[in-house]
């Protein structure tokens, strides 16, 4: 047997202690990254224009953007879809405003990003205005400019040269750029939808072979769609006649499904995987809308018409379906001791919604028939009532009231919006007789304390009641001064509906069509 060198059996032993360092740190390097995405699912991010995401993606006026129900596509269970489109943007402001750079910065490797860019990028390059254009094609032209807009010195290039950024970097990331083309307008010519194949549809195609990543010709599929509907079907049901390029929530169903369809196509792209084999497509998700109160609200019969009858003409009952509990002679009291709200709780869904006015017969007696009158205020005083049976009953203040209803619906995850009484048909030199001191005042106050929202209708409608002076107003009360017809009603339900617009951050917003014509 011979001995090795002693000079060998050093390099040996090194050599086996480096080895074993190696094995260390990639193994320390796999721990590590199996720690931290072991459970991790890939995500996909979606970026562009309004007609990818419209306003805040909440469908306001009935608008969506085709990356809002692309979700119900997808395998949640295994994969994340994030919607970070901003309407108004080109593929130059989307970068300049700052809303690529987040997305960037969480990229993982296996993460996807879908981009779709055209319809503002044909905008002025310069101006006080938007400021969003981008030199047409795909060259590496510029220009440089001080910003009318912003007041900066900016270097600006090309629709292909901002969609190459976009792409290079995510794939620097380890993620998958897919690029669509933007999708067609609904503008009819000789009954065929024009198609952008020699514009932003061209251009895109030609960035995403280049740099050897997945297109989906969305303006081409989606425009053959269209045309096989025939415009008729489509305007005012894919597009609304006031707009040609948002599309409604169905336009943008059909917009995500041929995204789908696409990726099914694509022969390398690993993210049809992740799709469903069956979905079920329910978008947008319908909440609903209870409606609790008095005879001021509920339906009525005869001429006598509460605005809860009027009110869902001034949704959009793709996204809403309204359910009317109100019941004549009700105070914010009975309506509870009746057990009325106890029934409508169990139906209270999250992202439901609760409107609830009371006020009219919480003035009545207290401690005799029709025991209907609550405490005045909002505090936490009692009075205990001996009833015509004998049975005890725990009288509260109309706020207590207000507030359990509140916090039963905040606990089922329900939105309450508070809304004051509409004014009775009472004048006093030449001005309608306001409850700003009483149940209008109260439940304004409740709001406040609960976080719930509030609607003046109270004041709303009394100031739209003055600029159309007492004689006009007096024909919407037909036998008293407290019960409107359904003139009146229709009235009062628009100028509510008018208020919910109104509120920014209150979900109600976007599925309001003031114009009472349902989508």
């Amino acid at each position: 047997m011979t001995q090795s060198h002693p000079i060998n059996k050093k390099i040996n032993e090194n050599a086996f202690e480096m080895i074993k360092l190696i094995s260390f740190l990639l193994m320390t390097c796999l721990l590590a990254f199996g720690k931290t995405n072991a459970n991790a699912k890939p995500t996909i991010y979606t970026i562009g224009d309004s007609t990818v995401k419209n306003g805040r993606g909440d469908g306001s006026g009935g608008l969506w953007g085709w990356g809002d129900p692309l979700v119900q596509f997808f395998d949640t269970s295994r994969v994340e879809v994030e919607n970070h489109a901003l309407g108004g943007t080109s593929s130059r402001t989307f970068r300049t405003k700052g809303l690529w750079q987040p997305v960037l910065e969480r990229l993982q490797p296996g993460d996807y990003v879908l981009m779709q860019f055209g319809h503002n990028d044909a905008g002025p390059i310069n101006d006080d205005f938007r400021a969003r254009g981008t030199i047409k094609g795909v060259g590496d032209e510029s220009e440089e400019i001080d910003n009318l807009l912003t007041g900066e010195h900016e270097v600006v290039h090309s629709y292909g040269w901002y969609l190459r950024q976009y792409i290079q970097e995510a794939k620097a990331k380890g993620a998958i750029p897919v690029v669509m083309s933007p999708i067609p307008r609904n503008s009819w010519k000789d009954g065929r939808v024009p198609r952008n194949d020699q514009s932003y549809g061209l251009w895109a195609k030609e960035v995403a072979l280049a740099e050897g990543v997945e297109f989906i010709n969305l303006n081409e599929k989606m425009a053959s769609a269209m045309e096989k509907l025939g415009e008729a079907q489509v305007t005012g049901n894919l597009f609304f006649e006031h707009d040609h390029t948002h599309t409604s929530a169905k336009g943008a169903v059909l917009a995500a499904a041929l995204i789908v369809e696409g990726l099914r196509e694509a022969e390398n792209c690993p993210l049809k995987d992740f799709l469903l084999e069956n979905p079920t497509i329910n978008f947008p998700e319908k909440k609903k809308v209870f409606l609790i109160g008095d005879s001021t609200v509920a339906g009525g019969s005869g001429e006598i018409v509460g605005w809860g009858r009027e009110l869902p003409a001034f949704f959009d009952s793709s996204r809403v379906e309204t359910i009317n509990k109100a019941r004549g002679g009700r105070s914010s009291r009975t309506f509870l001791y009746e057990g009325l709200w106890d029934e409508l709780v169990p139906q209270l869904g999250r992202g439901d919604f609760v409107l609830m006015q009371f006020g009219h017969n919480d003035g009545g007696n207290i401690d005799k028939a029709k025991y209907r009158g609550s405490l005045r205020g909002t505090g936490n005083e009692t009075q205990e009532v001996t009833r015509e049976d004998g049975s005890k009953e725990t009288v509260h203040t109309y706020g207590w009231y207000m507030k359990k209803y509140i916090a039963d619906a905040q606990a089922k995850g329900a939105i309450p919006i508070v809304v004051s009484m509409i004014p009775r048909n009472r004048w006093k030199d030449g001005k309608v007789e306001r409850a700003s001191d009483s149940y209008g005042k109260w439940a304004r106050e409740v709001a406040e304390q609960t976080g719930a929202f509030f609607i003046d209708l109270n004041e709303a409608v009394a100031a739209e009641y003055e600029a159309m002076g007492a004689e006009a107003v007096s024909a919407f009360f037909p036998d008293d001064h407290t019960h409107t017809n359904s003139a009146g009603a229709l009235l009062n339900a628009k100028i509510l509906a008018q208020q919910i617009a109104r509120i920014k951050e209150c979900p109600l917003r976007g599925a309001v069509s003031v114009s009472g014509q349902s989508h």
